[in-house]
């Protein structure tokens, strides 16, 4: 079941292997402080699995379409930092993503099937979810962001993207 995870929760930035202006002092910090300017637009992936590698391509193009709101558009890996920069690719120097290797984000959000797309507000909660590839699900988490954020929505699904598809056990 879906909760709002602990403010204390730490969540570890993957740094890219080449420093950028902004992986510059990025060390793992709680939530609440990730969260003191921003909402969290959290794409939720497991690299073992076909799934989450299926989503890929739309996750990313969702993400990049809140690149400028008030929201930190990210993934969540659940993996190593260097696992999590293998599967992202050169995603993991467009993105903010966090490695998850031991799952404690997907247990402290109480999710149950990845992909997930998660959007935590600055306040620490969690108004919207999706779990899985369900696009109209994907689609209602968009326009919560896009609401909250006074921004657009990108439109969910484009044609040629993966048809809906259930997930696998966020919990491995």
């Amino acid at each position: 079941m879906v909760s709002n995870p602990s403010l204390d929760l730490v969540l570890e930035p993957v740094l890219p292997e080449v420093a950028t202006p902004t992986s510059e002092g990025q060390p793992p910090r709680p939530l609440s402080a990730w969260l003191t300017t921003f909402h969290l637009a959290s794409v939720v992936l497991d690299p073992y699995t076909n799934e989450s590698s299926w989503i890929l391509p739309t996750a990313a193009r969702i993400l990049r379409a809140f690149s400028g709101s008030a929201a930190r558009a990210n993934f969540i890996v659940t993996c190593s930092a260097d696992e999590a920069r293998l599967f992202l690719g050169p995603l993991s120097r467009e993105f903010l993503v966090f490695a998850d290797p031991d799952r404690s984000v997907v247990r402290s959000v109480g999710l149950e099937s990845l992909p997930a797309f998660v959007f935590i507000r600055s306040d620490g909660t969690v108004p919207a979810v999706a779990q899985g590839w369900d696009p109209m699900a994907w689609r209602s988490v968009a326009k919560d962001i896009a609401t909250t954020t006074a921004w657009t929505a990108p439109a969910i699904p484009l044609a040629g993207e993966p048809a809906a598809f259930a997930g696998t056990p966020a919990l491995g």
